[in-house]
């Protein structure tokens, strides 16, 4: 909680919240939180051990984003980060200004590298800068895990690499290069802001 530096007031989504471990933590410093958790005995627990929070009784594919400025603290299911974050990472529309995600190790290791680069992390370069806060052994989770964990740090930049108009152009252009070009993963997010012309 210290490394994610929440401010009070600040609006905090959290997915799979589970018993509150994050929850608490959050309110303690003031965060506006909104815990989503689908399970029923688990929301039934936070609604009674984390009464200033607002618990969410779904699955976060059935939540919106919040309409405004927000970021996301989460241990979230490792089979589910690839999915969690392009739906928080690739349209810069959604007002998303950080996330600290507890994620697979390998999954943090490899969206947060500069080279070899992937499309999908190139893409959300453009409008995040990510990278891995800490690696988390097995050890420090009940029950635990087969693999490591690691925190995967996005932050907003001031000023993105590409116009957030250009989002969905940006992305076709990302992956079609990478799909034709051998040399692709060779080039770090800024050379692909600079060689895209829209």
């Amino acid at each position: 909680m210290r490394d994610a530096r929440v401010a009070s007031g600040e609006l905090v989504v959290e997915i799979g919240a589970g018993s509150g471990m994050l929850t608490q933590p959050l309110l303690a410093v003031g965060a506006r939180v909104v815990a989503v958790e689908p399970d029923r005995a688990f929301a039934a627990r936070l609604r009674r051990g984390c009464p200033e929070a607002r618990i969410v009784e779904r699955g976060w594919r059935d939540v919106p984003w919040p309409g405004e400025r927000f970021r996301v603290v989460a241990n979230v299911p490792f089979a589910e980060a690839a999915e969690i974050c392009r739906s928080l990472f690739s349209d810069p529309r959604v007002p998303l200004t950080a996330a600290d995600l507890i994620v697979e190790w390998d999954f943090a290791a490899k969206r947060a590298r500069l080279w070899p680069s992937t499309a999908q992390t190139v893409v959300w370069s453009a409008w995040y800068e990510l990278a891995v806060v800490r690696r988390l052994p097995p050890s420090f989770f009940v029950p635990a895990p087969s693999v490591a964990a690691g925190i995967l740090r996005a932050r907003r930049r001031e000023v993105p690499l590409v116009d957030p108009r250009q989002a969905v152009r940006y992305e076709v252009f990302v992956r079609r290069q990478f799909q034709t070009d051998p040399r692709a993963r060779e080039i770090d997010p800024h050379g692909w802001a600079v060689r895209f012309r829209p």
